[in-house]
């Protein structure tokens, strides 16, 4: 992988007073790093070879194994991956699998975050890729695709590295502590501030939707993560946990 440790200090995200809380704020983050990918392939004019939406899940996942402690990037690594399962699991009981979509299938996109968590560190993560019920046959290729995304990502990683203040924190209801999703969000935008200088502003905003939903508006150069996201997870979080 090309990124430097030393530019991409281990950090800690702020502690999760319950284990809903922590499968919340993981998911978030993995959902606003997933933005950050559509807006870096916008922002910097990267090509993209194949569905857009597969390369900014990757980003997601390169951008977590980059910034956490090992401790925590596995901690993200199943509330992340189950956060998958509860939308399968969602699609499952509405009887509808969008496969028109531009996303991929939920079950596919959990193997593939399974896969790369796995492949970043497989001794470490044996256990993860095990209880996640990886198959061997896509375990054994899983460090060859996580190198293959890190060096791709990474490049572009360092290309932008440094300290600035690119990513600008905008709507937000009821201001920017209002609670977890919007605290948690001027977090990571401080965060990545002290990390990455972008080409041009991004906005990132916070704010009512009518729907679960986030997107990188490419006109507006900005970021909308939806208030619907937090109650969704925690709902997700309860489906996944249920008594079987």
């Amino acid at each position: 992988m090309i990124l430097a440790v030393g530019l991409f200090a281990m950090a800690l995200p702020a502690p999760a007073d319950t284990a809903k809380e922590a499968f919340v704020s993981a998911n978030l983050i993995g959902v606003f790093y997933h933005e950050m990918g559509h807006a870096l392939i916008e922002l910097l004019g990267l090509p993209v070879f194949g569905q857009e939406e597969d390369a900014a899940d990757v980003a997601s996942v390169i951008l977590i194994t980059s910034i956490f402690d090992d401790e925590t990037i596995l901690d993200m690594a199943y509330d992340t991956s189950l956060g998958y399962l509860g939308e399968v699991t969602l699609a499952e009981e509405d009887g509808e699998i969008a496969w028109w979509g531009v996303h991929g299938p939920d079950e596919q996109r959990f193997y593939n975050n399974v896969c790369l968590f796995y492949g970043s560190d497989p001794d470490m993560q044996s256990d993860f890729a095990e209880d996640m019920g990886l198959p061997e046959d896509r375990a054994d290729s899983c460090p060859e695709e996580y190198d293959l995304a890190a060096d791709s990502w990474g490049a572009v990683l360092d290309d932008i590295s440094g300290s600035g203040d690119s990513l600008r924190l905008g709507r937000a209801p009821d201001g920017w502590d209002a609670n977890l999703t919007t605290r948690l969000i001027a977090i990571e935008v401080a965060d990545l501030n002290s990390r990455l200088i972008l080409p041009e502003a991004l906005t990132v905003n916070v704010e009512p939707c009518g729907e679960t939903n986030a997107w990188f508006d490419p006109e507006a150069r900005e970021i909308v993560m939806c208030t619907e996201f937090a109650p969704h997870l925690e709902a997700l979080f309860d489906l996944v946990n249920a008594d079987p």
